[in-house]
């Protein structure tokens, strides 16, 4: 007679969080976080302008539909709350490598460490689950609260794009990161093993 054996870990939940499919009724909530200019500034380089639900449901709708790109959102596993999203783009497979794009939409949710959770979440799903050998992903240099989480999850600086971006008359360096499968840690300490659970 064959042993039971223990229920599989569930990847994508962590302690206080989950990644999750990021879901057409999710377009009202993306779009009330680029109301938020001050977010939008710090998400990338791009010119900060609110998104409609109309425009953001087509977003959504791109993300289905890409062969290059994975994305999820992050929710919260006490009440199914989507705080952000976080996800690969760019992806190629036959070079196991990604770019990796990450925001915390809610302020509510921001200096908790949840972006690190999020993150590590994610990092285990690309090498864990992916396959993927490498990640890369580009900050803006004055985006400290950033910079900490990718650091602390392992990631190395690697280069810049000097002056790549404009704020306020100011010209900022867009800073560039990667990690390796190899530089991994298998249980960072975002990060707990969880056995699958009934979610809303």
């Amino acid at each position: 007679m064959a042993r039971p054996h223990a229920a599989e870990p569930n990847w994508l939940a962590g302690r206080r969080l989950r990644l999750a499919a990021i879901r057409k009724e999710d377009a009202a909530t993306m779009a009330a976080w680029t109301e938020d200019i001050g977010y939008l500034r710090l998400e990338d380089t791009n010119t900060a302008l609110p998104l409609s639900v109309e425009r953001a449901e087509e977003e959504i709708d791109s993300l289905h539909n890409g062969f290059d790109a994975l994305a999820f959102g992050i929710r919260t596993l006490d009440d199914d709350r989507l705080i952000g999203s976080i996800g690969f783009f760019d992806i190629e497979w036959s070079n196991r490598v990604a770019w990796l794009g990450m925001g915390i939409g809610d302020r509510a949710y921001w200096g908790q460490g949840y972006g690190s959770e999020a993150l590590a979440l994610a990092v285990r799903y690309a090498f864990g689950e992916l396959n993927l050998h490498r990640l890369s992903l580009s900050v803006i240099e004055h985006n400290d609260r950033a910079i900490a989480v990718y650091e602390k999850a392992g990631f190395q600086r690697e280069g810049v794009f000097r002056e790549y971006g404009e704020r306020d008359g100011r010209r900022y360096n867009l800073v560039l990161y990667g990690l390796l499968r190899s530089e991994w840690s298998n249980e960072p300490s975002a990060v707990k093993p969880m056995r699958r659970r009934s979610v809303r």
